[in-house]
């Protein structure tokens, strides 16, 4: 499909047929259709797609690019290198020299023919199906323009040496055989053909987040080096397990079976605090392992996972219509016809007023050519899948293209995840010591112990001691306890001490008395939605350190 009047054309050829119900979207190139399989087949459909014109096959995949971006991309940049000087030529009459308009022919003819090909294409295929679309339009306004300056240089008076091209606010009294369009013609082509390239990379990008956030497959690699599916042919639950490192994302959904860690699960929740796990937990495919290293016993893969049920959802959304697109489809499948009249209707009116037939003849193709870069089969359709794939680069999940349009209407935002506004990343934001404490010894100490940690707030406190002090204590005799904290011996005003920085039960359960300054910096963090992180040594706890995530910028 190349515009709005094509998608228009396969929805009516669907929708004749008995008990089918479609709907075709033009700026994601695929058709939802409702059928009954007694009255037809799958073949059916593909087969009353391909009759119209088209081609058509049967979506696998929940998502996918656009072919044939990268030979547009070319046709593009060739196009418009030649343009250029055709454009600078005809436009300034200074820059006009004796026999300019041949040098303007010679590179406006690649553009029209070969840049214009597609165009061109789409409208003889059309021609050949007894309909008009967008297409007819482009090649019939380009091909005229290009005609008649070919007859204006070959048969009339602007292939002369002499020749220059003026504005004018009016027309002249000639017979019009003086000028030559061909910047018009290869500019409309350079300008569709941008048009046509954005539109293919804007779509692409739109699903470049679910395609980021997607797992490797993991599994073992057969004779040929060939990835496995480590559930293929097993039912879920036998799945064999899958290891994953720190910092690595969770292949599949599944069951922690050996180890414990910190997932970050930001993608689905929304929360940048990252989320303890041990034997038994679930985990999501598509999620980050923020700290150790874990065995997953796989129960979903492929297309039921998590995340590929999010993947349909946005395309489910991308592939359906707005009240806005349902008009403009409306519009483009009368579009092209009006032109045609419009521009039959302004000849014979010119020719009724007795202008001559050259005249009348530019003034008609003049017609065709303004509305020939119509962005009404390009604007609408593309704008709102762009906006929900872009909705999901952000982390927004948008329903269908309908609750994007009715968006225009909210006054009042109700967000029940602070991650929604915020960076995603956690940072140290006070540091709180008890009484008779220094806040500096407080920060180096549990800074030094939380160095030689994996997780993620583990690393926010290490940063910002890093910082703080450059080179911290080296630690010895590190341990960590799964979702409590860690302990270690640093050295400390030429002793070794024992520190202990975790949650209050890891200090309680190792005889470290908390006072009250800290208590209330620990209900204090909570309460705005922060985690307070204790440190203590000589049998009590020596302050709290806070962390949590920021608010974004405003874009």
């Amino acid at each position: 499909m190349t515009c709005s009047s094509c998608s228009a054309r396969i929805e009516k050829k669907l929708n004749g047929l008995a008990g089918v119900s479609a709907s075709v979207n033009y700026a994601t190139e695929t058709a939802r259709i409702g059928y009954d399989p007694r009255l037809l087949g799958q073949q059916d459909l593909v087969a009353t797609i391909e009759a119209a014109g088209y081609t058509a096959r049967l979506r696998r995949t929940p998502s996918g690019t656009r072919p044939g971006e990268a030979g547009l991309r070319q046709r593009l940049v060739v196009s418009a290198v030649l343009t250029l000087p055709v454009l600078v030529l005809a436009m300034v009459p200074a820059a006009q020299f004796d026999n300019w308009q041949w040098l303007c022919l010679a590179l406006a003819s690649p553009v029209v023919v070969w840049g214009g090909w597609p165009f061109h294409r789409a409208a003889f295929a059309n021609m050949a199906h007894r309909a008009a679309t967008m297409d007819t339009l482009v090649s019939t306004g380009t091909l005229a323009a290009f005609g008649w300056s070919l007859y204006a240089l070959f048969f009339g008076d602007a292939g002369l040496p002499g020749t220059r091209m003026h504005f004018d606010l009016t027309a002249g009294s000639g017979n019009g055989t003086s000028d030559v369009y061909l910047e018009v013609a290869a500019g409309v082509v350079v300008f569709l053909l941008a048009g046509r390239y954005l539109e293919a990379r804007a779509r692409r990008r739109s699903g470049a987040a679910l395609r980021a956030a997607r797992p490797r497959r993991q599994g073992r690699r057969d004779a040929t080096g060939r990835c496995e599916d480590p559930g293929a042919g097993r039912r879920p639950a036998a799945r064999r397990r899958v290891r994953r490192p720190p910092w690595e994302k969770i292949a599949t959904d599944g069951i922690v079976t050996d180890g414990a860690s910190a997932v970050d699960e930001s993608m689905l929740t929304g929360e940048s605090v990252p989320v303890e796990v041990s034997p038994g937990s679930a985990v999501t495919g598509g999620t980050v392992n923020a700290g150790g290293r874990l065995a997953v016993r796989a129960t979903s893969v492929g297309a039921d996972t998590r995340l590929a049920q999010i993947a349909r959802l946005v395309v489910d959304a991308q592939s359906g219509k707005a009240p806005s697109q349902r008009l403009a489809d409306r519009i483009s499948a009368v579009f092209v016809p009006v032109v045609f009249a419009l521009a039959a209707g302004t000849l014979l009116a010119t020719l009724a007023a007795g202008d001559g037939t050259m005249r009348a003849f530019t003034a008609a193709i003049a017609v065709l050519i303004i509305a020939c870069p119509c962005a009404l089969g390009l604007a609408t359709p593309v704008a709102l899948p762009v906006g929900t794939g872009r909705g999901a680069q952000l982390g927004l999940l948008i329903r269908g293209p309908e609750v994007l349009e009715s968006t225009r209407r909210v006054d009042t935002i109700v967000l029940d995840k602070t991650g929604t506004v915020t960076t995603g990343r956690v940072v140290l934001h006070d540091v709180h010591p008890a009484a008779g404490v220094d806040a500096d010894e407080l920060l180096c100490a549990a800074g030094a112990i939380e160095s030689a940690s994996e997780h993620p707030i583990a690393a926010a406190i290490a940063a910002a001691a890093s910082y703080r002090f450059g080179v911290l204590p080296t630690v010895r005799e590190f341990a960590s306890t799964a979702g409590h904290g860690v302990t270690g011996t640093i050295m400390a005003n030429g002793a070794d001490r024992a520190v202990i920085v975790g949650r209050a039960a890891l200090l309680a359960d190792r005889g470290l008395s908390v006072d009250a300054t800290v208590r209330a910096a620990q209900a204090d963090a909570e309460a705005a939605g922060r985690t307070a992180v204790l440190a203590g040594w000589d049998g009590r706890a020596q302050g709290a350190l806070i962390v949590g995530d920021t608010v974004k910028r405003p874009a």
